[in-house]
């Protein structure tokens, strides 16, 4: 029988809605417990949400408290829904606290109500790698995973790259 893993919603572009009349994105509530349903998913995933909002919008009080719930949390396996743009930012908080854990963040590039979400593939492959990899801390995306410490954003073409591949 496979470990529970625990998994925190932080916000992101994974839970963002659509407000048609005024344009703009905006949040409400975790697509998590949908996505893992529409998924068929047979782990045991743990849902909490922890907080709903951009990361770029996240202070060190928000990145703290993520920290906090993860050093708290019983389960020794962890997945993390984050905001793309400041990921790599909390992974290090995280690494530089937490010892015990396998603890895999993950986000996505287009919201899950847009339809054509990357983030169903992403929250797949990183309930995947929280099951397999050794105590760590991670960041997974399109498929992939990398070291906390080995990462980065490539904005230009939006995806999640080894540093130096720019």
């Amino acid at each position: 029988m496979n470990e529970e893993i625990k998994l925190f919603a932080t916000g992101g572009t994974f839970d963002k809605e659509y407000d048609e009349i005024h344009g703009k994105l905006y949040f409400k509530n975790t697509h998590m417990f949908e996505i893992l349903k529409l998924g068929r998913c047979k782990l045991q995933v743990d849902i909490e949400t922890l907080m709903m909002i951009d990361s770029l919008e996240m202070s060190n009080s928000e990145r703290n408290y993520i920290v906090k719930k993860c050093k708290q949390e019983a389960k020794t396996r962890i997945v993390i829904t984050h905001g793309t743009d400041t990921m790599v930012e909390t992974a290090k908080l995280i690494a530089k606290s937490i010892h015990d854990k396998t603890i895999v963040l993950t986000g996505a590039m287009i919201p899950y109500n847009f339809g054509s979400s990357d983030g169903l593939f992403n929250l797949g492959s990183a309930l995947s790698f929280a099951q397999s990899l050794p105590i760590g801390v991670y960041i997974s995306m399109n498929g992939q995973v990398f070291n906390w410490d080995n990462v980065q954003k490539n904005k230009e073409i939006g995806i999640f790259e080894e540093k130096g591949n720019k």
